[in-house]
């Protein structure tokens, strides 16, 4: 008969339910925080790729040792994803992101063996449950020996039981990364289920792992172990001294069972039992019939209130961000706008440069449309590489040719310094002269790219937007407009408009990498927009001895509209990643 004890929940703990809003790995959304442990926190995640709950372990790495504690880690996270045992926890995957290690793990529904024990009546197994723990947990341990893998880490926290009655180890390998992080000591264990050769730091071997399990048993049978205390000295202390004989604190264990944990816990190893399969054989024949112990435990699990912020069908209909249910989506959303950009030019520039019939012209215009579709930064490269050569071919004096050369070397320059940082930079660039305003790529830069890198790029768009129609309207002959064209940049005003561009874009670019969050991509587009108009205000009235006149509805239109549009798009997006400039 399942066991009919009543759980006790008068305290949520650690396993607590209160939700969070946090995304970890542009992937998996928290639903809630399983526990905290001496070096991580276990949360219980969904994964929004697979529409499935796992288990993520969030690994602190340490700052001084983190090259060594990250190499540590990533050895034991492919050693764990090698153990495939139905009573061991399956490692799915390992990532790093910023000062974390994320070891993510198969989730089980269920408690661990602390928090059972915690609820039980008495703090402790009947003799069946605790025979069904220790073979369940002596089977993985037994086949993560044969393939040369100690745990070094067995407690009862480490242990999993799910609702179906099914034993899980835990955490195979955590207790080097733990030493390696530095975090606790004596390799990483815990004080009180470590033997006396891990707490010195001597030779380990499965004898190892044989003690710390005994030491559960014991635990799980008498409620306490025989060995905590605050620090690893007094414990090692207490292990020299020997336990009490678990016979004088619960007769029903004298016998066969009390002979196994005594010989299990000789504080030599030599004296020690000397694997989980002897331990495990002799212990189970004392205490009972693992089966009925199975029973009993899913009898007491099935008393466990299911956390509701965990019901799957709570996360799947969540609408979740573009870059989180639709990774690939925001990227080929950037070189399709990279792609239109380049097209438009290029459709333009390639008849003027090459002497061949149309259908030839327009298959070359979108081959470098589907070049800059490849990889972005390629289109601003076709494009300015085309137009600089244009001009040079249209050129018949000195003024154009010389116009040309600085051309090319001011678009290298941007080139290597801000084209290949984002697959936006290259709409940036080109926004103006697709739309023919000089101010349609300020608040895209913004988003993009750095404060420094926006700025750069909004001003060379801004000059861009008006070079463009101007070269276009002349065929790309420039020698009798180079004077009318650049006389009246150098005005008072332009300059006006030329510095409210980059100081539009580099404040956007401020605001927008203050956090992650999409409320700051759109408090950044609103500053910066109404930077950029007041900026293009000040100037036009400038040009008109200070004059109010009415705005530009065309550029400023178009500056608002985009701005409208950057912030739709950066809403959808969800957060942006704070480790890189955005790609997408």
């Amino acid at each position: 008969m399942p066991d009919s004890r009543p759980l006790t929940y008068g305290q949520a703990g650690p396993a607590g339910s209160q939700p969070y809003a946090d995304v970890l790995l542009s992937r998996y959304r928290i639903m809630n925080a399983c526990g905290t442990g001496g070096f991580g926190t276990v949360l219980t995640c969904w994964d929004t790729r697979l529409q499935r709950r796992v288990a993520i372990k969030r690994l602190p790495l340490a700052g001084t040792g983190a090259s060594s504690t990250l190499t540590e880690a990533l050895a034991e996270a492919r050693t764990s994803s090698m153990l495939s045992h139905p009573n061991i926890v399956t490692v799915h995957d390992f990532e790093v992101e910023g000062a974390y290690a994320y070891l993510v793990m198969e989730y089980v529904d269920g408690l661990t063996l602390a928090e059972l024990l915690s609820r039980v009546e008495g703090g402790v197994l009947t003799h069946d449950e605790t025979a069904c723990v220790t073979q369940s947990v002596a089977a993985a341990l037994e086949y993560a020996h044969e393939n040369g893998v100690l745990h070094m880490d067995i407690k009862p926290t480490n242990i999993m039981i799910d609702r179906s009655g099914m034993v899980k180890l835990c955490d195979f390998g955590m207790a080097t990364l733990a030493s390696a992080a530095g975090y606790g000591g004596a390799r990483g264990g815990t004080v009180g289920y470590m033997p006396p050769e891990q707490v010195e730091g001597q030779l380990v071997d499965e004898r190892t792992d044989v003690f710390s399990l005994a030491v559960v048993v014991w635990q799980a049978l008498l409620g306490s172990s025989p060995f905590a205390a605050p620090t690893a000295d007094q414990s090692l202390a207490l292990m020299r001294k020997g336990p009490r004989n678990p016979a004088k604190i619960d007769p029903s264990l004298a016998g066969m069972a009390e002979e196994a944990l005594l010989g299990a816990l000789a504080p030599a190893p030599s004296a020690r039992i000397p694997s989980v399969e002897t331990l495990a054989s002799e212990l189970v024949f004392a205490l009972g019939d693992p089966a009925r112990g199975a029973a009993s435990l899913r009898g007491l699990l099935s008393q466990a209130p299911e956390d509701a912020a965990s019901d799957p069908e709570d996360w799947e209909g969540e609408r979740l961000p573009l870059a989180i249910s639709h990774p690939w989506l925001p990227g080929a959303f950037a070189r399709l706008v990279a792609a239109m950009t380049t097209l438009y030019p290029a459709w333009f520039i390639v008849p003027s440069l090459l002497d061949v019939a149309p259908a030839a012209s327009a298959a070359v215009a979108l081959a470098c449309a589907a070049a800059a579709a490849l990889w972005p930064p390629l289109g601003s490269a076709l494009v300015g590489a085309g137009f600089c050569a244009t001009v040079l071919l249209h050129a018949t004096s000195a003024a154009p040719l010389l116009l040309a050369i600085v051309l090319a070397i001011a678009f290298a320059l941007w080139w290597a310094t801000c084209a290949t940082t984002s697959h936006l930079a290259t709409p940036a660039l080109l926004l103006p002269s697709s739309l023919r305003s000089p101010i349609a790529g300020t608040l895209v830069a913004g988003t993009a790219l750095t404060p420094a890198r926006a700025a750069l790029t909004a001003c060379v768009s801004w000059f861009a937007g008006k070079l463009w129609p101007v070269a276009l309207d002349a065929g790309f002959a420039l020698d009798g407009l180079v004077d009318s064209l650049l006389v009246p940049m150098a005005q008072p005003s332009q300059s006006l408009a030329l510095l409210g561009c980059g100081a539009s874009a580099a404040l956007c670019a401020v605001i927008t990498r203050w956090g992650t969050s999409s409320a700051h991509a759109v408090a950044g587009q609103a500053f910066g927009c109404t930077l950029l108009v007041s900026s293009q205000l000040l100037a036009a009235r400038m040009e008109n001895g200070g004059i109010w006149v009415d705005p530009s509805w065309d550029n400023t239109g178009i500056a608002v509209l985009l701005g409208v549009l950057v912030c739709t798009a950066c809403v959808l997006h969800g957060p942006r990643d704070e480790d890189r400039e955005s790609e997408d």
